[in-house]
């Protein structure tokens, strides 16, 4: 994928807006970004459109940008000027597609049925847009899709939310979604800021699913690696032996002066740049890549004589 792509992969969710007015643009995505999500989809279906997609970009060029609802070459020439990086469709338009594709753009049309598809991604369309995704069979339309269109990648939107979200992200073609449960229309026209933030939050978090995983200790032998075993097992009333899944005790040193502890995630690439984003630094040489999936990494520095590992789910 491009670079422009990719951010929108590693992002994840991308916040579909439609503005009311063009003073809403800066608050708004700025509680979107404070909130981990500096992203946003900018819709056509309001008079402002253009004029927000401009002022964000002028004066937060920080905040990656696309054009959704995009139906017309006329559209999508204003949209690419005014400063998006990526043109949304809600259906698949030939013309249009060509059209921005002519001009250098990234055209993501809507796509329902495998035969729009095959034609977008024939035209050179890297990445499609899946629409209405859950009125259309959701995740498992397109898990049987995919089986044949190997190479599709979707942003799957219509109908994905919090519970849900996971289930979409959880299939490695569908690349990102889109939505609008962090920042709702009735929370924009109040002006409620921190609550999308609050929301934005709440819903990287949801996606990332950090959870504490495994403890592993090193010791200087084997013998000294069962006396560390038992005195945990005994504090925890439970059975620990060397290898154990939550607990291993090492023979020998491993990564991390005491030993190393692992962070369970959804998605390496998204709970690196999300993590990244709030001051934590990683070791990129320590990525784990197989099948040309990142599957772990490491933090840069060791907390309290233990490295850090993030690791695949």
């Amino acid at each position: 994928m491009n670079d422009v792509l990719n951010k929108v992969y590693q992002i994840g969710i991308i916040p579909v807006i439609a503005f009311n007015s063009v003073d809403e643009a800066l608050p708004l995505c700025k509680a979107l970004a404070d909130g981990g999500l500096p992203a946003a989809e900018v819709t056509f279906r309001t008079a402002c459109a253009e004029d927000c997609i401009r002022k964000i970009h002028e004066e937060m060029p920080e905040m990656l940008l696309g054009a959704g609802t995009v139906l017309t070459t006329e559209q999508a020439d204003r949209a690419m000027a005014a400063g998006a990086s990526f043109i949304v469709a809600p259906g698949f338009d030939p013309n249009v597609v060509q059209h921005i594709i002519d001009k250098g753009g990234i055209a993501m049309p809507g796509t329902a049925s495998a035969g729009e598809m095959q034609q977008a991604m024939n035209m050179g369309c890297e990445t499609l847009k899946f629409f209405p995704a859950e009125a259309n069979g959701g995740v498992n339309m397109l898990k049987n899709i995919g089986a044949a269109l190997k190479d599709a990648k979707w942003m799957c939107t219509g109908g994905v939310n919090a519970k849900n979200v996971n289930d979409y992200l959880g299939y490695d073609q569908i690349f990102a979604v889109g939505g609008t449960w962090m920042c709702k229309s009735d929370v924009i026209k109040a002006h409620d800021w921190e609550k999308i933030t609050a929301m934005s939050k709440e819903a990287v978090d949801v996606m990332l699913g950090l959870e504490l995983g495994r403890l592993d200790i090193n010791r200087k032998n084997e013998e000294d690696a069962m006396v560390a075993a038992s005195l945990l097992a005994d504090l925890l009333n439970k059975k620990i032996a060397i290898g154990n899944k939550a607990f291993e005790i090492m023979t020998s040193n491993g990564r991390g002066k005491n030993g190393h502890i692992t962070i369970q995630c959804n998605n390496v690439d998204r709970a690196v740049y999300h993590l990244n984003r709030r001051g934590v630094k990683f070791d990129l040489d320590s990525m784990v890549n197989q099948n040309g999936k990142n599957l772990a990494c490491c933090l840069a520095d060791e907390i309290g004589g233990f490295a850090i590992q993030l690791v695949q789910k």
